[in-house]
């Protein structure tokens, strides 16, 4: 499983770690690439082919309830360790959201086909909507945090994208096959790139000060309790034998480097944050292999 899944994964992330340490890229250039034409572009086409049916609606429940299992779990934790808002700002940041998009997609596209693929690319969408309006709010808790995390929601053109295709889906209109065409033939660039982007960003984090439990604590919840709640969830949820695994192998992902952008531009325990994402990602490699392993 390891050398059949993992292995590629881990190849990519290296050359792009490797090659960012070496000629230091300007990644903000690159991830505005991904960001406003590649990634509306995958989603565009992934929504306009799916079969849509009532395991969509289960994806946002799902997503919707382990979210609120580990903001709770977050509550409880700070509050008896009685650290101030600015960390359980940073650990929600760091533990609730996943890396689902750059990781996680193209660990299912290489261990369950392309249906598991198309699956997670949902789910891409829903956790992006989820990262911006929450993230925004964990991040900024003032009224005008809250204002502008909502405003980020209608700022991502994968939204549109996805508003666009469901639209096309639901009218039963057909877009012309040579603009489909072109849009596919970007989509195809987006899953490798991305992933080439998590190394890039994997070599620009600055680790400084590590408070190991704060850390051990994050990891932990990260990338053992999220997919243990993930498997309680599914257990109770009507969903199809792919989409379970789907469920669990997504919620088992490291922490999204999206947090770390998100930690820094507001302040909210940003040294944790990187700690944690970087710690996580590194572990995944054993603990994303064994559930593999475990699901089949």
């Amino acid at each position: 499983m390891f050398f059949q899944v993992m292995l590629p994964v881990l190849l990519i992330f290296l050359i792009g770690y490797t090659v960012q340490r070496w000629k230091r890229m300007n990644i903000r250039s690159i991830s505005t690439v991904v960001i406003y034409i590649l990634t509306p572009s995958l989603v565009f086409r992934t929504f306009y082919t799916a079969d849509l049916n009532m395991q969509y609606l289960m994806m946002v429940l799902f997503a919707l309830a382990l979210l609120g299992a580990l903001v709770l779990l977050n509550f409880i934790y700070v509050r008896l360790r009685k650290y101030p808002q600015s960390v359980e700002s940073g650990l929600v940041l760091s533990t609730v959201f996943m890396n689902s998009g750059n990781y996680g997609a193209p660990i299912l596209l290489f261990a369950y086909g392309k249906e598991a693929f198309t699956l997670s690319i949902s789910l891409l969408v829903i956790h992006s909507v989820f990262m911006n309006f929450f993230g925004g709010y964990y991040a900024n808790r003032s009224a005008k945090g809250i204002k502008s995390a909502f405003i980020a929601v209608f700022k991502l053109p994968s939204i549109y994208a996805a508003i666009l295709a469901l639209g096309f889906h639901f009218t039963g209109m057909k877009m012309p096959e040579n603009i489909f065409s072109a849009i596919d033939l970007i989509s195809s660039a987006a899953i490798p790139l991305v992933m080439l982007v998590l190394g890039f960003q994997l070599a620009e984090m600055k680790l400084t000060v590590l408070d190991w439990n704060k850390i051990i604590y994050g990891t932990i919840v990260r990338l053992v309790i999220s997919p243990l709640i993930a498997l309680a969830l599914v257990s109770v949820l009507p969903v199809e034998p792919l989409l379970r695994k789907v469920l669990i192998v997504t919620s088992a992902m490291p922490s999204a480097v999206m947090a770390v952008i998100y930690a820094i531009q507001f302040e909210a325990e940003p040294e944790l944050v990187s700690s944690i994402t970087f710690v996580s990602t590194l572990l995944s490699f054993v603990t994303i292999t064994i559930i593999l392993v475990i699901l089949g």
